[in-house]
């Protein structure tokens, strides 16, 4: 299934005789809101609603395909939290085609309807995030705060549950490529701007230590890793907590032989998880990032640096 449609939609398709793959729009729309606002809010009460499927389907979960973004988070959920929806996505649309005085993103609009300001978002996922941008400005926080975010994307897409999807390119940061512009049969359709040739060039850079493609590539490569060889990212069921904590976006993976606990901070800035809130989740003893190998004790707080992604595994639950 490909309906990039209202959740409840989407929904509809699968099932084991029909679609037993279905992309997951919802997840994807919903990560960039969490990138742009900060904040996981609006996408753990979506996940916790909507993310269960049959044992025997599977999402397909992606950061970027071939076609733009649209806005297809429900209504419902946003309102259930106090959101007002039209409202929310002219702000993600003003975000991400960097109109927003705040925005670090690259992002072009595609079937802008200028009476109502409804639009949806083309551009690759190094341009959306930050990086881009960040590289024009030859700011290298900026360009550390981006590929952060990049990878934190990816993280949750290949550990939350389903098959993760990597658009091409997105592997070695590409960027928005302006050159549809000057074809005539290319210039009215923005989606173009992320469908460029792979650039095997930029690719070589992937080998070079330090470079934002080496970054990119390596930290890939870790998480084929760390869902290769850990169960829990096998055929485990995934519980969607609330960490309580309006930046962190957590879940557990749990499979009979072991338990990960997945956490991503959305915000720029570095955040804590109480020990309090640890031992409410039900760890107690020291368990280990597997992103990093850092031991974190259940007794302590957890310091959650910028953009930081983290894997855990170990303590009893």
């Amino acid at each position: 299934s490909e309906a990039i449609v209202h959740p409840d939609e989407v929904a509809r398709y699968i099932d084991p005789g029909e679609c037993p793959l279905s992309y997951n729009p919802n997840l994807m729309a919903l990560l960039w809101n969490a990138a742009a606002t900060r904040k996981v809010r609006l996408l753990s009460h979506s996940m916790m609603k909507r993310f269960a499927i049959h044992p025997d389907c599977a999402w397909v979960n992606y950061i970027r395909c071939h076609d733009d973004i649209g806005w297809t988070f429900s209504n419902e959920d946003a309102e259930e939290i106090a959101l007002n929806a039209p409202d929310h996505r002219r702000f993600l649309i003003e975000f991400y085609t960097g109109r927003h005085p705040a925005s670090f993103a690259r992002g072009l609009p595609f079937q802008e309807d200028l009476s109502t300001g409804d639009a949806r978002i083309s551009g690759t996922t190094a341009s959306l995030a930050g990086l881009e941008l960040a590289l024009e400005l030859n700011d290298e926080l900026a360009i550390d705060t981006a590929i952060r975010r990049i990878m934190l994307l990816h993280g949750v897409i290949f550990t939350i549950g389903g098959i993760p999807l990597i658009y091409a390119g997105d592997s070695i940061g590409m960027m928005n490529d302006y050159s549809f512009r000057d074809d005539p049969e290319k210039a009215g359709d923005s989606r173009w701007v992320h469908r460029s040739p792979f650039d095997w060039i930029l690719a070589e850079q992937r080998h070079v230590p330090d470079t934002w493609q080496c970054r990119i590539h390596e930290g890939l490569l870790k998480l084929v890793q760390v869902r290769r060889n850990n169960p829990a990212f096998d055929r485990a069921e995934t519980e969607i907590i609330d960490t309580q904590n309006p930046h962190v976006f957590g879940f557990f993976r749990h499979h009979p032989d072991q338990t990960a606990l997945v956490l991503a901070n959305f915000s720029d800035l570095p955040t804590e998880l109480p020990g309090t809130r640890l031992r409410q989740l039900g760890l107690r003893r020291t368990f280990t990032d597997l992103m990093t190998g850092q031991v974190v004790t259940a007794s302590e707080a957890l310091l959650l640096e910028g953009c930081r992604f983290m894997v855990l595994v170990g303590g009893p639950r």
